[in-house]
């Protein structure tokens, strides 16, 4: 049996010039499938972690694995490659305003085409047909000819969630996915994060600011303060002492009301949506 983590990171470190260190031998290993959901105050290293993962941000130090392949170990080429396994799911969304939805999706996968086929944006059909089978998983496939510019926030998103498993990638960084989103849209996003990652077994980060949101659909929460881990446990553990660890003292005692009140409006309301269907 393969006992391999999805992603294993070793003592990694990022300090800055000005020498602020943003992560501190920050060590975490996520298994094939996992969810991960990462909690924090600002400035605690969140999206640092997420890009020093793909090398967006070049670590310090330290080693990160995808599999038995080490990342940090790459450059040119190799990194690239390496690359295309990692879909990254952004706050901003980060599409082309100006192109289709389907053009946008069909984007993740300029990294298997050649230079002309990308410049012409001539995809082989095997592309397009999975792009159009990722529309219709994540809800816009009557969306598909319209330019991303015309959609909503909570659209924009799922066309961003449809271009990160167009790369068909081994794991998933999500930094923010609902930062920009209403509450009822930003549950329906994480939502179907979570269903795709759990139908795919696709192990998956996820920089969260919501600790209700991610108490109502993670399994397990990773606490980040000023770039060092104070946390690392399932849901049933993420208690008074370990909130005020990663974020100081607070009433947790409303947080957790309104936990238990999200959860189960969360489970209502996707049974009026299967009453719906």
């Amino acid at each position: 049996m393969n006992r391999t983590p999805a992603l294993r990171i070793a003592d990694l470190v990022k300090r800055y010039r000005t020498g602020e260190e943003a992560l501190k031998g920050v060590s975490l290993a996520v298994a094939p499938g996992e969810i991960v959901g990462v909690i924090g105050p600002s400035g605690a290293g969140k999206s640092t972690l997420i890009r020093c993962i793909n090398r967006l941000v070049e670590p310090t130090s330290g080693r990160v694995f995808l599999g038995d392949l080490e990342l940090t170990a790459l450059s040119g080429r190799a990194l690239r490659r390496a690359r295309r396994r990692i879909g990254m799911i952004f706050q901003e969304f980060a599409l082309v305003e100006r192109l289709t939805v389907m053009e946008n999706v069909l984007s993740g996968r300029l990294g298997y085409v050649s230079f002309w086929q990308s410049f012409t944006r001539r995809f082989p059909p095997a592309d397009i047909e999975r792009a159009f089978a990722l529309l219709e998983r994540v809800g816009l496939i009557e969306h598909a000819d319209k330019r991303a510019d015309a959609l909503s926030g909570g659209q924009r998103q799922r066309v961003g969630i449809a271009r990160a498993l167009a790369q068909e990638p081994d794991l998933l960084l999500i930094d923010e996915p609902t930062a920009a989103l209403d509450p009822k849209t930003a549950r329906q996003i994480m939502r179907l994060i979570c269903e795709i990652c759990r139908e795919r077994r696709l192990p998956a980060i996820i920089n969260i600011h919501d600790v209700v949101l991610a108490q109502q659909f993670v399994e397990r929460i990773v606490g980040l303060r000023a770039g060092t881990i104070v946390f690392d446990g399932p849901i049933e553990a993420l208690d008074d002492a370990a909130l005020t660890r990663i974020y100081g003292e607070e009433d947790w005692t409303t947080v957790r009301q309104r936990a238990a009140a999200g959860r189960a409006w969360a489970l209502d309301a996707e049974r009026l949506e299967g009453f719906a269907e």
